[in-house]
């Protein structure tokens, strides 16, 4: 048995699929699929998306899962950190709340791959696509163009630092991997891109078959803990064995 435990937000939540797949691939269909995500979600702090509102990832149940599941081969996987900069967060805050779920991932496993911001394609950006985008994404961010670049770059230099100091693997994002949204994937690339930052390289299994059926099956599972339009709902995880093999608790 193996186990996968998953960070991030929009990417990882559009990609879970095909996260799943590949850890299938890899490591069998008795792998374990741990994940904290959801759209916009923030590292440390609670967050409103829609009608939808989750608890930042630091204060998700995952982690007391985590000490209850039977110690098994595990990889991390730390993805989309730079919500919490357009959420007006500093570039210290953003980079103490990963190095907080990093320390604690490293209490489970020292097998951890870290993805860094898309800075080539948040240069690209005009001033005009940049407050389009973020009237859509974060109606209530105020931040300009040049304060978010400032922030992504040195959160980014962060990264780095942090990666090696805490010998992780640090995965840069490929410009190629963006077209006309900045920050989120191409869906033409959710495969091979998720097949590349988990595994590392060419050489790993490629993930299997996309399954339509499963993606929506995981899309529409309720994480453990939610408010929706304000109302509390809890989803008490015990893991859900996919039809194609792998067991996946959502957070």
């Amino acid at each position: 048995m193996a186990r996968v435990v998953a960070l991030g937000a929009s990417n990882l939540t559009r990609g879970l699929q095909a996260v799943v797949s590949t850890a299938r691939s890899a490591w069998g269909p008795s792998v374990e699929v741990l994940g904290a995500l959801g759209l916009g979600r923030s590292y440390g702090s609670r967050r409103r998306v829609d009608v939808r509102t989750l608890p930042g990832i630091l204060q998700s149940g995952l982690w007391p899962q985590l000490t209850c599941l039977p110690q098994v081969p595990t990889r991390g996987l730390v993805a989309d950190v730079g919500n919490d900069i357009l959420y007006g967060f500093s570039a210290e805050q953003t980079l103490a709340w990963v190095e907080e779920a990093v320390d604690r991932l490293q209490r489970t496993t020292h097998d951890i791959v870290m993805t860094d911001l898309p800075l080539a394609s948040i240069r690209r950006l005009s001033r005009a696509k940049f407050l389009s985008f973020r009237s859509i994404l974060v109606p209530r961010c105020r931040l300009s163009l040049a304060n978010v670049v400032d922030t992504a770059e040195r959160v980014n230099h962060g990264l780095a630092t942090l990666a090696a100091r805490r010998s992780l693997r640090l995965f840069h994002l490929k410009p190629e991997w963006y077209g006309f949204d900045p920050i989120h994937f191409r869906l033409s690339v959710w495969r091979s891109a998720w097949q590349q930052i988990l595994c590392g390289g060419a050489a790993d299994p490629e993930p299997g078959p996309v399954s339509w059926w499963e993606a929506i099956r995981l899309y529409r599972l309720p994480p453990e803990r939610q408010w929706l339009f304000g109302w509390e709902r809890v989803a008490p995880q015990s893991g859900v064995a996919l039809k194609g093999g792998a067991r996946v608790w959502l957070f």
